[in-house]
């Protein structure tokens, strides 16, 4: 199934319909000092193990180009993505050293665990960035589309001149967009297999705005902004000012 790639400047709704597909998004038309992030270039979701049929036809009418999955092997073999018969580059970045259990036995809060990845996933980071480079529209996942996904995008989005309130409310938006039943029966079983956990429900199902204030916060202390946290790990400048002029508007 191929299907042909948006004009520039197409506009798609903010909010595509996926069945099957939980946390989709589009992250365009946040403010970026005087312009917007554009529609249908990056989007975010938790991952595709559920599409259905429908769900496959409408994933397809995003015209992606490319997919970033950030799931370990073990995930994708217990829940590959639904994807045959889409023409996509699917690009692997498995951002966690270790494995995402380690985190609920370890009880870790999120600030902990955001600013391992931070830490200890910047190589996967910079991959993530020149993977939405190399292609759009693009798409980056992880399971639930939170934490992974929500720090990868954050930083992304920050790099390119994104307002940093409206980099933290798009983090904090995918708590409202987990269905509740999910987040029950996974605190069920989290909770009997970690009874003790302080901060198991934190890590399961919220995305709570301060903690990517202060992530935010962090890298800016330490390298000085985003994309100074980029240009450490390796990314080049002309590479920093190509993504601004692909998320953003052109009078950004």
């Amino acid at each position: 199934m191929t299907v042909p790639p948006p004009a520039p400047g197409d506009a798609l709704p903010a909010d595509p319909f996926v069945p099957g597909a939980m946390n989709l998004r589009d992250v365009g038309g946040l403010p970026a000092g005087s312009g917007t992030t554009r529609h249908g270039v990056l989007f975010r979701s938790g991952n595709l193990a559920r599409l259905d049929a429908a769900g496959t036809r409408a994933l397809a009418e995003l015209r992606l180009r490319r997919i970033i999955d950030l799931r370990a092997d073990d995930e994708i073999a217990r829940e590959p993505s639904r994807i045959a018969g889409l023409d996509i580059v699917t690009q692997r970045v498995p951002l966690f050293l270790g494995s995402v259990e380690s985190f609920f036995r370890d009880d870790l809060s999120l600030d902990e665990m955001y600013r391992r990845l931070v830490d200890d996933s910047s190589e996967g980071v910079v991959a993530v960035v020149r993977g939405i480079l190399a292609d759009q529209p693009v798409l980056v996942h992880c399971t639930v589309g939170k934490d992974r996904t929500g720090v990868t995008i954050a930083l992304t989005l920050a790099a390119a001149g994104v307002d940093t309130e409206a980099v933290v409310g798009d983090y904090a938006r995918t708590e409202g967009l987990l269905p509740p039943q999910r987040n029950r029966k996974i605190v069920q079983t989290l909770r009997s297999l970690h009874p003790e956990a302080v901060h198991l429900e934190d890590l399961a199902t919220r995305s709570p705005a301060p903690v990517m204030r202060a992530l935010l916060e962090d890298v800016a202390h330490r390298y000085g902004s985003a994309g100074d946290y980029l240009r450490a790990h390796g990314l080049a400048d002309d590479e920093i000012a190509e993504l601004r002029r692909v998320l953003l508007t052109q009078d950004a």
